[in-house]
């Protein structure tokens, strides 16, 4: 279809020129539906190309321009074929490694021809290289001068290019230069000029297309005032959206629970310790929220083996005694049944009912199990995501508990919100995470939720010595498992891998359970692993735990909720390839009873920078708030949370490290928009998020 100057931004993407129906369902996968849409798809990066970087000064991990003569072109074989190709420029030299190539590509990279490449610079086995850059071969009769802006790269999908993505992205910005009424300025005069902000126009028009005399390093650092102006409001759009949810549910009725006279009291007597303070803290707000009869909405963090689900079980009985059912919700399976034991071993005696739901249950057990919870005698349901499937309801929910939330999505926390919904009354939630979160993701992620913080360990609780070991020690670990257990206590040996992988070096947990049950003929060596049977998980679990097995080889299964006080030794292998929350989770299954724990974190070298103040940071630090943080800036928050699973949009333009400094502003600006400009803000929403986003109907 050709191109139209009179198109509006409200029209589909077809009546875009070159659009037929094969790229109409490539732009719709990713979220391109109309002319609009293409103005707030924005580059995640640019490619400078306004300048040649000399090969002599590249360093590792930077992208860079280079052009060179390439001095020879071989195919190297081993595991894995690539194709090579040495090029220099007078100050150095760099390889190309191809791993996907043509014979038409071999033959077109000839020694003698100038190339002109752009990419990323790591370190090769011999040499520094670039795998697949984007090049080109010059041609000698053709003037080849450099770009005078810096190139926007966008999100993609398969099969569609980023040459093409630009021209649409032109024909885009030309339909807003004739359109300019079609986009409303949603961002009030007074907050635009309070921020020194640009408008919504100039500020999309720079960073689709920086003008030559652009603050180049400003853009790749993503801090140019006209990227500030959209992350703002992408931000804002984000923050309000949460805020809606969190209106919409305190707009419902919920149950009033009276303050527990009886089980609560009963309980804390039947326990063999005390709660802490900030334990008896927790439980008086949470008991203040189920007082009420607004839904309570609360986050309760707490480190590792900081008494979290004690306090659930606090409010589990508050709801029993007025009468409801509670529903606690675990992200797998074996922290659910870990769940399960541990409130059947509390509330048998109280002659409270608990039942068990996963979606591995047998079908006459579950059709039981499903039954009992359409009567409305007062019980707790614990399960896995399989509580809120459609064959499931609650005759009487009051409660719902939700552990280890970053790993739910909004919409399925929102999907068994609805399953206790009754003659227009919803249940409580209380959701807990031993993930510590840092600040700025509670103020985005969170910010439909109150938080507490449980902030005291009990006090047997001693620190965990931590040290960093070359995988080249190997054997020294191993002798220090003989002595370990000689002396009566047990070691857990973590694995990343379940089985072999060539594409990484690591050692697997069955192979490593194998070699080490060679090398430990008198100690007894359990293996568990996440594609094991429940019941074969539970009895190896058991048999932990009561001192039979002495080392446990496993996965990160055993990542939350495990619980072995004679556990005093933990060897992460190949630590260097987990998270930093992910690895202060695994640490924190030590150190439970008397016993000076130590935690060996041990890794393959040769370590990269980032894997080494990973580790370092461990060793020296045992806060998990600290190590949140420091995970966040490592990682970023898509990872740290896993971004669709924690209900948190992919971010266009924002991040939320680089812009959290915006936040308290942002906060303020919803606050006030949602009082003085409420027609706005389903127009921010929709801008950003989408229609999808719709709270109400889940």
């Amino acid at each position: 279809m050709t191109f139209n100057k009179q198109h509006s931004l409200s029209d589909p993407v077809t009546v875009l020129s070159g659009v037929g129906i094969r790229l109409e369902e490539k732009l719709n996968r990713i979220g391109i539906i109309n002319v609009q849409d293409l103005l707030f798809h924005l580059p995640h990066r640019y490619i400078d190309r306004t300048r040649i970087t000399p090969i002599g000064t590249l360093l590792h991990g930077h992208n860079a321009y280079i052009q060179g003569e390439i001095e020879l072109t071989q195919i190297r074989y081993g595991k894995r074929r690539s194709l090579l190709c040495r090029i220099s420029d007078g100050t150095g030299a760099i390889v190309l490694r191809f791993f996907y190539f043509s014979r038409a590509q071999e033959k077109g990279l000839q020694r003698g021809l100038s190339i002109r490449c752009y990419g990323q610079v790591r370190r090769g086995p011999n040499s520094l290289e670039i795998i697949h850059p984007e090049y080109r071969v010059l041609d000698i009769h053709q003037n080849d001068e450099l770009e005078e802006q810096l190139t926007a790269v966008y999100p993609s999908t398969e099969g569609l290019q980023q040459a093409r993505l630009r021209k649409l992205t032109d024909q885009a910005l030309l339909t807003l230069n004739n359109n300019k009424q079609g986009l409303i300025e949603l961002l009030p005069g007074n907050i635009l000029s309070t921020q020194n902000l640009p408008t919504l126009i100039d500020a999309l028009k720079y960073v689709h297309r920086p003008p030559p005399d652009a603050d180049v390093q400003s853009l790749i650092a993503g801090q140019h005032p006209a990227q500030k102006r959209l992350a703002f409001e992408e931000l804002l759009a984000q923050q309000l959206s949460l805020l809606e949810l969190r209106n919409e549910l305190r707009t419902e009725h919920s149950p009033s629970f009276a303050t527990s006279k009886y089980l609560v009291r009963k309980f804390l007597d039947s326990l063999p310790f005390t709660l802490t303070n900030a334990q008896k803290r927790a439980y008086d707000t949470i008991a203040s929220d189920l007082n009420k009869t607004v839904a309570m909405l609360r986050l309760i963090q707490g480190d590792v083996g900081s008494g979290k689900t004690v306090v659930a079980a606090l409010a589990a009985l508050q709801a029993i005694e007025a009468g409801y059912q509670v529903a606690i919700m675990a992200p797998t399976e074996l922290l659910a049944e870990q769940h399960y034991n541990n409130f059947t071993l509390w509330l048998k005696p109280l002659n409270i009912d608990v039942v068990f739901l996963t979606g591995k249950l047998k079908k006459s057990i579950r059709n039981e199990v499903e039954n009992r919870l359409q009567d409305k005698t007062p019980l707790v349901a614990i399960g896995t995501h399989a509580l809120f499937q459609e064959s499931v309801s609650f005759a009487k929910l009051g409660l719902i508990v939700i552990d280890e939330q970053h790993r739910f999505g909004v919409h399925q926390r929102l999907a068994l919100l609805e399953k206790g919904q009754r003659h227009e009354t919803f249940p409580h939630q209380l959701i807990m995470t031993a993930t510590p979160i840092p600040r700025t993701l509670t103020m985005t992620a969170y910010a439909d939720l109150d938080h507490t913080l449980i902030d005291e360990l009990p006090p047997n609780r001693k620190s965990i010595g931590t040290s960093v070991i070359s995988n080249e020690r190997r054997e020294e670990i191993i002798e220090r498992i003989k002595h370990v257990c000689a002396e009566g206590r047990q070691v857990y040996w973590v694995c990343t891998l379940i089985e072999e992988s060539e594409t990484l070096q690591c050692e697997t947990a069955i192979e490593t359970a194998d070699k080490l049950t060679e090398k430990l003929l008198s100690i007894k060596i359990g293996l568990i692993h996440g594609r094991m049977k429940s019941n074969e998980k539970e009895t190896i679990m058991q048999d932990f735990k009561n001192g039979k097995i002495k080392l446990l080889v496993a996965t990160t299964v055993i990542e939350v909720g495990v619980d072995v006080p004679n556990a005093s030794l933990m060897i992460i292998d190949n630590a260097e390839r987990f998270g930093l929350s992910q690895l202060h989770q695994l640490r924190g299954r030590i150190g439970r009873g008397e016993i000076k724990s130590d935690c060996v974190l041990m890794y393959q070298p040769p370590l990269g920078e980032l894997a080494r103040q990973r580790l370092e940071i461990m060793r020296t630090s045992s806060d998990g708030f600290l190590i949140a943080e420091k995970d966040l800036e490592l990682r970023g928050p898509g990872e740290v949370l896993g971004t669709r699973q924690a209900g948190i949009p992919d971010m266009r333009v924002a991040d939320l490290m680089r812009d959290a400094h915006l936040l308290p502003e942002i906060q303020n600006t919803a606050k006030t928009l949602l009082v003085e400009h409420p027609d706005k803000v389903k127009l921010l929403i929709e801008r950003w998020l989408g229609k999808s986003l719709d709270y109400s109907n889940v």
